[in-house]
């Protein structure tokens, strides 16, 4: 491990070039932009049922499935894991299958006048009987919610080592965890919001909208309604959060652009909260059964894990639903060495909302799962929480793990002792008995994890994905007045890419990222690409960056060796300017960059006229590490949980901004705690959704969140070429387990075990008055 001393604009805390539009209130959302004309949904008002009429008032223009019946339905494919393919039509036809689903559009010529008539649609539906959770979908008897599923079952995956039952067999302790994640929403503070243009002199649709996949979507909205795809440009604009949530596609979008071929005018639609929390994708909703065999040393020797996702009524487009069952499948063990692994992974589909990826997908439940197995076996053997850690963390490296996994160079221990010196144990473990003699309960909790990040093709494949992302590309020129552009397929909404990009493209070029334009978020303006997600842009879109980069450097110095007289070995950018080693000869990088466009017969034909360069970068990925530490206050009359103070060590390799790497982390530790403590969706037996606004689904406010208190570790890897590893998602994945094991610690004196999250007052009130009887 070594810490970073390069000098340059890489490693400097500088300010983000994203901010000074956004924070003047110059920045443009989808939702900004003026229509001719508005549509409003109207949505099922039940979670399963046969549609017998729809009734649309004098006057309205509607639009059902009859009339978007040349619309191909959303049909996501994995060719592995005993997928079952299931269709979901853009506007429901016959069957309705969760609550919010889309029945009808209405158009009008404002948002108001068409929310007025969609609420005088009448839709008659008779009621079939819901299938909600995953209990019920497993059940015997259950209904099938999609005929081809049978038993409910759409994706199943299984793992097992061929030592794994001798290893159970000759374990000295086996110890059990039933864990359990509620259902969440990403909240993103913008809802989805779609605007789509025809263009009757280009005769193309333009669709502004809020997305983390520009060019994904361009793709399959042009395939699903018959419109070649040079004839659709689709533009992100300012995001105000995706998450995650505003990666997959969403059915709205595919009618937005119909709706402005067919009428051949300007179409918007501005999701509303109370949509958002009904039919926008949820996630986290895990139930995972899993058992740890220790020998004697506390070590772990088996790891056995049966994982039930409750994926909702339809499969999101592209990652299908097998991202969280399959996720947790592989990453299950996490950053612990142990050998024998067996696991059956499920994916279930109910009368619910369906779900798609939300930061850090499954490892915030996965994570959970196995630390709540650590500290359980903790107590068993009698051992510290920080112990049992330090016997099982993986120390060695490149390490293989049980399901074929490449850790790269990573340090799980180190980043540990990091955060136990920095919460300084011994004197917390003094307070607390101090104040549990005052009828105060303080507790801590400690999580250890991995973060795969900025991985390419080989881990998409890997899951038969039909759509199988990972490349990306990067276009990167000096004009010719010797300014900068990159063009990216990747599409940031908040990360500070466009700062963190132009701080590489500077360093190699001899530049400053002032000088610097980084174009993305446009389909006619940027390479195709992936978008943004999974902890990989700056991992991915940033090694084509810097790939992009040696190559413009490259054409540089040979540029000016020619008109200085030397060989290109000898020249050095810098200063915005290309000069000969060790002399006075230098020549401006505008006069440089004008010569390679206006003076080409100087080169003699030696190099191509211009200066644009493009590369592609594709790795198989990279791991980052941390540990989260949290203490908090148990009111035990309550159920009221006080986060005190949480403690951040991480290891994301190179940091190429520390200030975003900060801001990255902190969001995803807010996020994480909403997660532990408060955040969650709730149905009834019927499917009717009750936590439908911001009164019912509580979100953290400042008062929620401590201040986090981060230390990081740079172990340069050589799983990517800048050394940089990801870590959007990291901040997220720490906090429920960290948190509930704090808990559960503060808890100790009542015998409790609290397993599942968020770790509600009702639920710690219902653990305590349980523990009491």
């Amino acid at each position: 491990m070594t810490a970073s001393t390069r000098e340059g604009w890489v490693g400097r805390s500088i300010r983000r070039v994203e901010d000074p539009t956004l924070v003047i209130g110059d920045g443009r959302f989808t939702g900004d932009l003026p229509a001719a004309r508005h549509v409003r949904f109207v949505r099922s008002s039940v979670a399963s049922g046969r549609i017998v009429r729809i009734a649309s008032p004098e006057g309205a223009t509607i639009f059902t499935a009859t009339e978007l019946a040349a619309i191909k339905p959303i049909r996501p494919m994995l060719h592995k894991f005993n997928y079952v393919p299931i269709a979901q039509p853009v506007l429901a036809t016959s069957v309705v299958r969760f609550v919010g689903e889309p029945v009808a559009a209405v158009v009008a010529a404002s948002a108001e006048e068409a929310e007025d008539m969609a609420d005088r649609v009448e839709v008659e539906i008779d009621d079939t009987p819901a299938v909600v959770g995953t209990a019920a979908a497993l059940a015997a008897d259950a209904p099938r919610v999609h005929a081809e599923a049978a038993g409910n079952v759409v994706v199943e995956g299984r793992v097992k080592r061929p030592g794994f039952d001798a290893a159970i067999a000759a374990a000295h302790r086996r110890i059990i965890v039933w864990a359990r994640s509620h259902r969440q929403n990403a909240l993103p503070l913008e809802p989805r919001a779609a605007h789509a243009a025809w263009d009757p002199a280009s005769r193309r649709i333009t669709l502004t909208c809020a997305t983390q996949m520009p060019h994904g979507m361009r793709t399959i909205i042009a395939e699903l309604i018959g419109l070649p795809e040079s004839d659709l440009r689709v533009i992100a604009p300012d995001v105000g959060g995706g998450f995650g949530q505003k990666m997959s596609l969403p059915p709205e979008f595919v009618i937005v652009c119909w709706l402005a071929l067919k009428l051949k005018t300007s179409i918007a639609w501005n999701e509303d909260r109370r949509e958002n929390l009904i039919a926008c994708f949820h996630s986290r909703d895990q139930s995972i059964a899993l058992e740890g065999a220790f020998d004697a040393d506390a070590r772990l020797i088996a790891l056995g894990a049966e994982i039930v996702a409750d994926v909702g009524a339809y499969s999101c487009y592209p990652t299908t639903c097998g991202v969280e069952p399959l996720m947790a499948m592989a990453e299950m063990p996490g950053p612990y060495d142990v050998r024998n692994y067996a696991c059956v992974s499920r994916g279930v589909v109910t009368n619910t909302c369906p779900m798609a990826p939300y930061r850090g997908v499954s490892r915030p439940v996965i994570t959970f799962a196995i630390e709540r197995l650590m500290d359980k076996a903790a107590t068993a053997f009698g051992l510290d929480p920080f112990e049992i850690r330090r016997r099982n963390l993986i120390k060695a490296f490149p390490y293989t793990s049980a399901t074929g996994l490449t850790f790269d160079d990573a340090t799980y221990v180190e980043t540990m002792e990091t955060a136990a010196r920095a919460i300084d144990v011994p004197a917390f473990r003094a307070r607390q008995a101090k104040a549990r003699g005052a009828g105060r309960y303080l507790g801590l909790g400690v999580a250890t994890f991995s973060e795969r990040t900025g991985y390419g093709t080989p881990a998409f494949a890997a899951r038969g994905m039909e759509v199988t992302p990972g490349w990306e590309t990067v276009e990167l020129s000096m004009d010719p007045s010797g300014f900068i552009e990159a063009r990216i397929g990747a599409s940031p909404h908040g990360q500070g890419l466009r700062t963190t990009l132009s701080q590489i493209i500077a360093d190699e070029l001899g530049t400053s990222p002032n000088r610097i334009k980084v174009v993305h978020g446009d389909t006619d303006r940027t390479p195709y690409g992936w978008g943004t997600f999974a902890s990989r842009s700056l991992v991915i879109a940033g090694g084509a960056t810097l790939l992009a980069a040696r190559k413009v450097r490259a054409k540089l110095t040979q540029l000016a060796g020619t008109l200085l007289e030397a060989s290109a070995g000898d020249i050095v950018l810098e200063a915005d300017a290309a000069r000969v080693a060790g002399t006075d000869r230098v020549i401006p990088f505008a006069t440089l960059a004008r010569a390679a466009y206006h003076q080409t017969h100087l080169f003699k034909g030696e190099v191509t006229p211009g200066i644009s360069e493009t590369a592609t970068y594709d790795p198989a990925g990279t791991f980052s590490n941390a540990c989260h530490v949290a203490i908090v206050e148990v009111d035990i009359e309550t159920g009221g949980v006080t986060v005190e103070r949480f403690v951040v060590a991480e290891d994301a390799g190179r940091l190429i901004n520390p200030m975003i790497v900060d801001g990255q982390i902190q969001g995803g530790v807010a996020q994480g705690i909403a997660n532990a403590l408060l955040e969650e969706i709730v149905y009834d037996d019927s499917g009717n959704i009750l936590t439908a606004t911001l009164a019912d689904y509580l979100p953290p406010t400042a008062r929620e969140i401590p201040a986090i208190e981060i230390h990081h570790l740079e172990t340069l890897s050589e799983a990517t070429i800048t050394k940089a590893k990801g870590l959007g998602e990291g901040g997220a994945i720490g906090p429920p387990a960290a948190i509930v094991n704090a808990i559960n610690d503060a808890l100790a004196p009542f015998f409790v075990s609290i397993d599942e999250f968020p770790a509600t007052p009702q639920r710690i009130r219902a653990a305590l008055r349980e523990a009491s009887r």
